[in-house]
């Protein structure tokens, strides 16, 4: 056989487009000539593969090889095709059995000595496999990573050799199982913050509906602290929920073991690139490795206004698309943001207790790093007051439990996705306007939105909170006083006056 086609997979983003392998053997002066937009590291491969052949007790043909990366306006990147080309010289050569080769997808980075190495981007590989009805050919090392995903036959290889027997039956490869994924580890408990009764109930709020948060006052008064404890009043990702995850972590060879919701904490000093993503080859940044969990951002008003500006596409989409010359990439990005943030360079303005020593020209271009448009996105505003030492030193604690709140916030977000299958926070205002809301909450809303000179944007969240609020009561409709607490969290004092 002079022909050959292996099944391998690319890695854009977090998909993995199929690739053909196609290799052709003819007469001619010997040459390995490979084909079909490869970068430098798959250029690199035919001395790997050449090698892993021969130290395999293989022949190396000498002839004419052209190998075909196909589709050819693909780019390829990494030793992830290395396998399926070393299979693909052998199979062009008659070495090896083609009778079952069209039932598998290969990929693995060789050895010099034949041995198979594990790559990154395996589960994105794995997730298509699984829709094409072909069992998945990875490492040892990276089968039971592959094997998380649901209805995909994951196959480990420790070198080229277990793979051919594979191919001719002389020794098979067992099958990795699909196991059942871990338990869920303990989370920080609301119990441990003392007081604080209006920034807990905006963190039930938040967590019911998905909501963004801002929590801004003096320093030391909890706002960290408080923020940590978000992720434990969130229900548990679901299967396809936490897939979703674990593709992006495999992306930065960050997988994680736990099912637990991704909590990112980018210092001040994060560049824009490594809070949105981007690069010559677009990687995923912060916003994207906190899909479908929470990023905190302290001290919001210490980075760059450009950098924070670029939250505010993401924030509406829920996705994020890095554009550069030689690629374009969409990853999601539908996080849950909390910020928080001292009112002035100095963190005491508006505090009963300690004098302000910043200037009206300090405290303008400190807060004017937050800009309007991003403040607007945001749904919840709650100061954070300073407690007493009385307070903070009592023995015990009164606190509700993070589980007794988190037994209200799921009952919430399953009445929210039995109405409209979807959060509040992305809920359609005007639905929830006509629909859901009485003529005394919509009276409420109007006088305030004139009052206030509320956005668009501003007062459909407003309506979302409002909802959620209706629904930690279990409310039919969104009511006066439903209303009245969510227009309470959407304004900004950090003076206790006006922003």
């Amino acid at each position: 056989m002079q022909l050959s086609v292996i099944k391998a997979r690319a890695l854009v983003g977090i998909d993995a487009p199929l690739v053909r392998v196609e290799t052709h053997l003819s007469s001619g002066l010997p040459g390995f000539n490979l084909v079909g937009m490869p970068e430098t590291t798959v250029r690199e491969s035919k001395d790997r593969v050449r090698s892993a052949i021969i130290n395999s007790h293989f022949d190396f043909p000498d002839a004419k090889i052209t190998v075909n990366l196909a589709p050819a306006d693909l780019p390829k990147e990494g030793g992830r095709f290395d396998l399926a080309i070393a299979l693909g010289v052998l199979a062009a050569s008659g070495q090896i059995n083609t009778k079952f080769l069209s039932q598998y997808e290969f990929l693995g980075e060789l050895g010099l000595d034949g041995a198979l190495h594990p790559v990154t981007g395996v589960l994105a590989s794995a997730h298509a496999c699984a829709a094409s009805d072909c069992k998945l050919m990875v490492s040892q090392a990276c089968a039971p990573h592959a094997a998380q995903v649901p209805n995909c036959f994951v196959m480990g290889a420790e070198s080229l050799l277990d793979v051919c027997a594979q191919l001719r039956n002389a020794k098979p490869i067992r099958t990795v199982i699909h196991h059942p994924r871990p338990g869920p580890i303990k989370q920080p408990d609301l119990t441990d913050v003392r007081g604080q009764l209006e920034a807990k109930r905006a963190l039930e709020i938040a967590a019911a509906g998905g909501h963004n948060v801002f929590l801004y006052g003096p320093p030391g008064t909890g706002k960290t602290l408080l923020a940590s404890r978000l992720a434990g009043l969130l229900p548990p990702l679901s299967t396809s929920e936490l897939l979703e995850v674990r593709l992006i972590q495999d992306l930065m060879s960050s997988g994680n073991s736990n099912n637990e919701r991704p909590f990112r904490a980018p210092h001040h000093s994060a560049s824009a690139v490594a809070l949105v993503g981007g690069g010559s080859k677009p990687k995923p940044g912060e916003i994207t490795l906190a899909h479908r969990g929470i990023l905190f951002l302290d001290e919001i008003a210490e980075f760059p206004r450009a950098t924070l500006d670029m939250l505010r596409e993401p924030l509406e989409s829920g996705s994020v698309r890095i554009n550069r010359a030689k690629a374009s990439v969409t990853y999601p990005a539908n996080f849950q943001l909390i910020a928080a943030a001292n009112p002035c360079p100095c963190g005491y303005l508006g505090d009963p207790d300690r004098r302000c020593r910043c200037s009206n020209d300090q405290i303008e271009r400190y807060q004017a790093r937050l800009s309007g448009p991003l403040l607007d996105r945001i749904d919840l505003f709650c100061r954070v007051e300073r407690l007493d030492a009385k307070t903070l030193l009592e023995k015990g604690s009164q606190a509700e439990k993070s589980a007794a709140v988190a037994a209200r916030v799921s009952a919430a977000q399953a009445s929210a996705y039995q109405r409209q299958s979807t959060l509040n926070a992305s809920a359609h205002g005007e639905t929830l306007a006509n629909t859901y809301c009485s003529d005394a909450a919509k009276q409420t809303l109007t006088l305030a939105a004139d009052k206030f000179q509320l956005s668009g944007r501003s007062v459909h969240r407003a309506l979302r909170v409002a909802r959620t609020i209706a629904d930690l009561a279990n409310a039919d409709s969104i009511e006066r006083n439903h209303m009245l607490e969510a227009l309470s969290y959407r304004q900004i004092n950090f003076n206790k006056g006006a922003f």
